[in-house]
């Protein structure tokens, strides 16, 4: 499967889900005092940003000393994205971790794993191993998705009122029979070319 910009920064958006989040953003922040919601907002995007961003330039070392290839990973990253997909399509009853927080959040649960989760770390590390000589790029696709989710966060309350939660949760089942077939499509590929390296 052949990535662009324009297709990496997508699929970093499908996986962040950050309009499928806002629910669970907006709870989260519950405890937290509106005059301090934005710097937190900020502080938890930037968090998440680092955490993704380690995963892409320290990914190839971190596969070399797992003694991991290519294909394990795009096979792995695609049963993530795929189960990721069907959560995104059938919601569970027992809601989110960050239902239950008490005062603010730091890290869990709005950077991990709301933002930076495990699809998201699998996406960013498969997309430096695979074309590390596009590194530049895929700096770019993360920096763009994280400035969307951003703005969606910032403005969670009022998309809230704007969209209604059924126009929010139509959109996330939306977007999680796109990223089904991204998943596939990547599970596929690792399982090609795994077949095509035993040849």
């Amino acid at each position: 499967m052949d990535t662009s910009f324009l297709s990496a920064t997508i699929l970093l958006i499908l996986i962040t889900d950050p309009l499928g989040n806002i629910p669970l953003f907006i709870s989260a922040l519950k405890q937290v005092k509106p005059e301090r919601r934005r710097r937190v907002v900020f502080r938890e995007c930037f968090i998440a940003f680092s955490v993704l961003l380690t995963f892409m330039f320290f990914g190839k070392g971190f596969l070399e000393v797992m003694h991991l290839t290519d294909e394990s990973l795009r096979v792995a990253g695609g049963v993530i994205l795929f189960l990721i997909a069907l959560k995104m399509i059938f919601p569970g009853e027992g809601g989110h971790a960050g239902n239950q927080l008490s005062g603010e959040p730091f890290i869990v649960p709005i950077a991990v794993p709301l933002i930076a989760g495990p699809s998201a770390m699998a996406t960013v590390l498969l997309m430096s191993t695979r074309e590390p000589e596009r590194i530049l790029e895929w700096v770019g696709a993360l920096t763009l998705t994280m400035l969307v989710t951003l703005l969606v966060f910032l403005f969670s309350g009022r998309l809230q009122k704007l969209l209604g939660e059924q126009a929010i949760t139509a959109l996330e089942r939306l977007m999680g029979l796109v990223l089904t077939a991204i998943s596939i499509e990547m599970l596929l590929g690792g399982v090609a070319a795994y077949i095509k390296k035993l040849a």
